[in-house]
């Protein structure tokens, strides 16, 4: 799979004042001494993210190069750290001139200060190299004041090495978003007005470009598709994953050849998602099918495809993939049943199925929904998923009155069979009252789609919500 590793910048700010305090001294110099914690600090963070370190910051020429270098490196996000007390102009520098990226504010702290008596030379430049509680207060008074937004996090490195790496894992998958080329195939989907997006307001604000791709595109990527290659991949599905014996072998070709025609696209365009209105009837007078299967090539090249040609659900799908690298599946609530504190979700459509730990989740079954349909290929089938039980976040994204938003919960995907034909789905349980659930959600106002995932995400995406300026709503 194709991941860029996450890329955070390391700005340390020392004190040209006390640089070369120290001299002859045990422990060497302040500069000696902020440069070991330099050399520590970044080998810890490498354990998180690929490190750029332009080296202590003293003068505000050296603040003018840092920003350069993180400007050249590409990073995405900066944590920056106060050494001690230090005269604040190349900070302000900093706060005005950076160019818009996540930044945040780190004071290290320690169980106890490795001096004893600072009338000792050496113990007293130590008081001084310890001193970044000072600088990180006289610091924090300009970022408002020069309206920048930080996240601030305080505290030894091993009890909040989860909230470092929460914010690399957050600005990482905003920088991947800004860089991001998304495909619509080939339009929105013309009944569900609600899930449309400004297709400006997303390329300037979020960050994807767009590229519009035409059902002719699909029909000739589909007709490119040899029987050699559209055979090998039914064979290798077929051993992989139980197939219903009403399965005609005909249209399970018919289904593999456009699905990987789909992934066809994908490369040709170097997508990063593809937003597929696989509903419209065009679709089906075009090619004569719904595709059923998800091309291998997404999960080589870190993409996610997305149903119904809904561009904000698609973000959502692909903002969980880059937050947490796992499968993600593209779901509507169905009903609630209010006696079990539960409620029925899924959807119709291709799915990323291929987690290779619920294999005997799939079944390769006819798509019943249009099968008595006029349509050339009436009945081919798709991967039928029952989405694994345990924890999962639902999230959802979409365009508001005033900016985007995105809304998640969590629940439970109880176990269960197969039994929604043609949808994807499964059961689920809420701790929160359920009914309590969507009337919150409802007075919030969304769209039916919603990403899934596995495990808790909250807390992550409150914080990619926050780095994004986008409203946030969890329960």
């Amino acid at each position: 799979m194709k991941k860029n590793k996450p890329k955070v910048g390391i700005l340390l700010v020392g004190c040209r004042r006390f640089r070369n305090l120290g001299a002859g001294c045990e422990s060497g110099t302040y500069e000696e001494r902020r440069g070991r914690f330099g050399v520590e600090l970044t080998a810890r963070l490498g354990g998180l993210a690929e490190c750029a370190f332009p080296g202590v910051v003293y003068e505000r020429e050296d603040m003018e190069k840092a920003i350069l270098f993180f400007m050249q490196e590409k990073v995405d996000c900066v944590i920056c750290t106060f050494l001690s007390w230090s005269e604040d102009f190349p900070w302000i520098a900093f706060l005005r001139d950076m160019f818009d990226i996540p930044l945040a504010l780190y004071l290290p702290t320690r169980d106890k200060m490795p001096y004893r008596d600072t009338r000792d030379e050496n113990d007293f430049i130590e008081f001084l190299a310890q001193g970044g509680l000072v600088g990180s207060l006289e610091g924090s008074g300009s970022i408002p004041r020069l309206g920048r937004k930080f996240e601030v996090i305080v505290g030894k490195f091993a009890d909040v090495q989860s909230r470092l790496a929460a914010f690399i894992s957050a600005s990482h998958a905003k920088a991947q978003l800004h860089r991001a080329r998304f495909g619509l195939l080939p339009v929105y989907n013309r009944i569900m007005c609600s899930t449309y997006v400004d297709p400006y307001k997303v390329f300037s604000h979020i960050g994807p470009e767009l590229e519009f791709i035409s059902y002719a595109s699909l029909k000739a990527a589909t007709d490119a598709i040899s029987d050699k290659a559209a055979d090998a991949w039914v064979a290798e599905l077929s051993a992989r994953y139980l197939v219903e014996p009403d399965v005609d072998p005909r249209l399970f070709r018919e289904s593999a050849r456009a699905s990987l025609a789909l992934g066809a696209l994908r490369d040709q365009y170097e997508l990063d998602a593809l937003i597929f209105n696989d509903v419209d009837h065009e679709l089906f007078h075009t090619i004569g099918l719904r595709p059923g299967f998800y091309p291998p090539t997404f999960h080589a090249h870190d993409a996610i495809l997305a149903p119904e040609g809904d561009i904000g659900a698609g973000t959502m799908l692909y903002i969980l993939r880059q937050l947490t690298g796992k499968h993600v599946n593209y779901v509507e609530p169905f009903y609630v049943e209010q006696g079990g504190n539960a409620f029925s979700a899924g959807h119709a459509g291709p799915h990323d199925y291929t987690d290779e730990r619920f294999a005997d989740h799939v079944r390769i079954s006819r798509d019943t929904r249009f099968a008595k349909s006029s349509f050339k290929y009436a009945g081919a089938p798709f991967a039928w998923y029952r989405i694994p039980a345990g924890l999962k976040t639902f999230a959802h994204f979409s365009e508001g009155k005033d900016n985007f938003k995105i809304i998640c919960f969590t629940a439970e995907a109880l176990p269960g069979e197969h039994a929604l034909c043609s949808y994807s789905h499964a059961d689920f349980r809420t701790e929160y009252p359920v009914s309590e659930l969507f009337e919150k959600i409802l007075r919030v106002g969304a769209t039916q789609h919603f990403a899934v995932v596995e495990g808790d995400l909250r807390q992550q995406l409150e914080l990619f919500a926050k780095i994004n300026a986008f409203d946030f709503y969890a329960f």
